[in-house]
């Protein structure tokens, strides 16, 4: 099973050689649901606190400061506990 990525406090250089800054920004609400990555997805939160639990897998947190990266086909559940806004992009 493909695992989610996380990198906590990733380097500066690292972000901008990335170009996450130039990324869109989402945002959400505290609230739970379902979600499918029908292609891999790679985000940086700016803000919030989120724990994602893969279909058959272990419960993952991450928040503010980390460069995460979902798999293509996992299917899991956000549960958004802070609010949260986070650049992505879909590779």
């Amino acid at each position: 099973m493909k695992k989610i990525l996380i990198e906590h406090n990733p380097s500066s250089a690292k972000l901008e050689v990335m170009g996450v800054f130039e990324w869109p920004i989402w945002t959400k609400e505290e609230s739970t649901f379902p979600w499918s990555y029908d292609q891999a997805e790679v985000c940086y939160f700016l803000e919030g606190e989120v724990i994602v639990t893969p279909e058959g897998g272990e419960a993952v947190s991450m928040g503010a400061g980390d460069l995460v990266s979902f798999p293509k086909g996992m299917s899991c559940t956000w549960e958004i506990r802070k609010e949260v806004r986070k650049h992505y992009n879909f590779e």
